[in-house]
């Protein structure tokens, strides 16, 4: 399974629907808190082509996008073929 990175902040409910859909998959995901790590805030936005907002979702090297884009490869179908490319 490819590594999933996801950025996040602590009250952001996005940031936890999206969690909660890999944690249900059991997908193992490394979180960066950019709210208690605002240092890392730059690379997200750098990494996600401008993406401003949280969550900031990486399979690999492939930028997902945010929550409802996630969600969106779920009700595809794409998603698990994504994860285990």
């Amino acid at each position: 399974m490819k590594p999933v990175e996801i950025y996040t902040s602590p009250m952001c409910g996005f940031c936890h629907a999206a969690k909660r859909l890999l944690k249900d998959k059991g997908v193992n995901f490394s979180e960066i808190n950019v709210w208690s790590n605002p240092s890392r805030k730059p690379e997200m936005i750098q990494r996600a082509n401008g993406g401003r907002t949280v969550p900031q979702i990486f399979v690999g090297d492939v930028h997902v996008g945010g929550c409802d884009d996630l969600y969106a490869l779920e009700r595809a179908g794409k998603l698990d073929a994504l994860l285990a490319a």
